[in-house]
């Protein structure tokens, strides 16, 4: 089960930052976490200033 990140995301790249497999990068709009590289260890949701990431 992979994390994602809701609308809540401002866009400022803590999460991607603390990624130790760096599955997370820069959307549209907002930062996306690739689920097949995503090894679901909570580092990024611990890291997000505005708890946009969640358990899918």
């Amino acid at each position: 089960m992979a994390h994602t990140i809701s609308d809540e995301c401002i866009s400022c790249g803590a999460c991607a930052d603390t990624c130790p497999v760096n599955a997370i990068s820069q959307g549209d709009s907002q930062y996306v976490i690739d689920p097949d590289v995503c090894i679901d260890c909570g580092a990024c949701e611990d890291g997000c200033p505005v708890s946009a990431i969640k358990p899918e």
